[in-house]
């Protein structure tokens, strides 16, 4: 098959067969539900980083729709695509996790040798094997119970 004005290009097998496979691989990787977890964590994001402005420590991520674990893999690719600090991911996670039935805490933490090198850090307790070894926990906030 050739493209006026491009490239020649070679299809293996009928167009409706390969447009068929291309479809299924977009749909399995795209499924509805891990979409829809990406969107709730993208908006509990924003949401998460307004509410630590107004409210500081006392903010809270929404609670997530409920949705299988599968949608986790949407939740966890936004936030790895987003750009949260390490609170406002901790917070969203944490929200997520409590959503699965998982109660962790989220735990704020300072390097050994003062702030002067590395600023805080925070995570979700049990999430993390390297923050704990490498901070002073200061402060854990649990997660709210959903109701």
């Amino acid at each position: 098959m050739t493209n006026p004005g491009g490239p020649e290009k070679t299809l293996r097998g009928p167009p409706e067969k390969v447009e068929k496979v291309e479809w299924c691989c977009i749909m399995w990787r795209f499924r509805p539900i891990v979409l829809i977890g990406a969107l709730w964590a993208t908006l509990a994001a924003r949401r998460v980083r307004r509410e630590l402005r107004s409210k500081g420590i006392q903010a809270r991520a929404p609670r997530p729709p409920r949705l299988g674990r599968r949608a986790g893999l949407g939740v966890t690719g936004a936030l790895s695509r987003l750009s949260p600090t390490c609170l406002e991911r901790a917070l969203v996670l944490q929200a997520w996790l409590a959503s699965q039935g998982i109660m962790r805490d989220v735990v704020i933490g300072v390097p050994p040798e003062g702030m002067k090198l590395q600023p805080a850090h925070a995570w979700v307790d049990g999430t993390d094997t390297v923050s704990p070894a490498h901070y002073l926990e200061l402060h854990r906030l649990p997660p709210v119970l959903p109701g």
